[in-house]
């Protein structure tokens, strides 16, 4: 399958601190790619070396085809970009934005004007094109932004953290959107939300520290953490007697505790033996052989779920 976007040892270096480390990557054209890492992990620095807004140290890319060293103006006719805050114009109406990102492509009147309409009726805007941004929602808002970026139909869209501060409903509206936006374009999303990531990427990467630790699928990448064998214990008494145990036994590797309910992560699959057997006197409601989630695989890795 053809690649969208390419990058070769992308490194990017602030004095003596390397915000991406010979960062390699190859995306494939008309999938829904997911860049996932805690705050300063890396992914806005990507996202502005990709777009042509800040030159790698070292390194180059390609975005269809285009080398972003030596081809920055056709790249950025080919892509569309969804920053994390809403920047929009808010001394124009709602189609004026959209008109005037039209004009800065070099878009005709009678092409974006019925381009313009099928992004505000998609988005749900048509009935406040002529409203100004600064009284629209939060949501409202986020979607004209990704209308913008779609005006001069890019052929890869970078969404950088397009649903943070958004309510639950507005979030599934705008996954809605990217999800009918595979079908003719390369999306690029980075997002610290494991199931905004799940449920939209064919492929997801996890990156801390300016690298790649782990490249996948979602079912992939769950599937090499289950290896990791975790269990759930759910005590009927006495689960504070245990807490302490579970925690000093050579094989666990983790414990966590909700109430009287403790995930125990094991440190190969032969464990669960001595682990009843220490746990042969305590009165357990349940033990189960949890399922993980994305976020488990992303806590295991980064150690962290949201890093300031």
């Amino acid at each position: 399958m053809p690649h969208a976007i390419t990058l070769h040892e992308i490194t990017k270096s602030y004095g003596g601190f390397k915000a991406v480390d010979s960062f390699s990557l190859e995306v494939a054209r008309g999938t829904v790619f997911g860049l996932l890492g805690p705050n300063g992990a890396g992914k806005t620095t990507l996202i502005k070396i990709l777009t042509t807004l800040m030159r790698p140290t070292h390194g180059d890319a390609f975005v269809e085809k285009f080398s972003i060293l030596t081809a920055a103006k056709s790249v950025r006719r080919v892509i569309g970009v969804v920053p994390q805050e809403n920047n929009l114009d808010r001394y124009l109406t709602a189609r004026e934005n959209l008109a005037l990102h039209a004009r800065l492509h070099g878009m005709r009147p009678a092409a974006y004007n019925r381009r313009i309409d099928e992004l505000l009726e998609m988005t749900g805007l048509s009935s406040r094109q002529n409203d100004f941004p600064d009284t629209f929602s939060g949501g409202m808002q986020r979607r004209l932004v990704v209308a913008r970026a779609l005006v001069h139909e890019p052929r890869v869209l970078f969404l950088d953290e397009p649903t943070t501060g958004l309510d639950p409903q507005s979030r599934r509206a705008l996954w809605d959107y990217v999800r009918g936006l595979r079908r003719s374009m390369t999306v690029f999303l980075t997002t610290h939300y494991m199931d905004e990531a799940d449920a939209l990427c064919d492929r997801i990467m996890i990156m801390d520290h300016g690298a790649c630790l782990a490249d996948g699928t979602a079912a992939e990448l769950k599937d090499a953490f289950s290896r990791a064998h975790v269990y759930q214990v759910e005590f009927r008494r006495d689960s504070d007697r245990y807490e302490g145990v579970l925690a000093g036994l050579s094989f666990v590797r983790s414990v966590e505790r909700s109430g009287s309910t403790f995930q125990i992560t094991l440190s190969d699959e032969e464990s669960i033996k001595p682990l009843m057997d220490h746990l042969g006197g305590a009165d357990i409601r349940r033990i189960c052989l949890k399922e993980p989630t994305l976020e488990d695989v992303f806590i295991s890795l980064t150690g962290d779920k949201v890093r300031e």
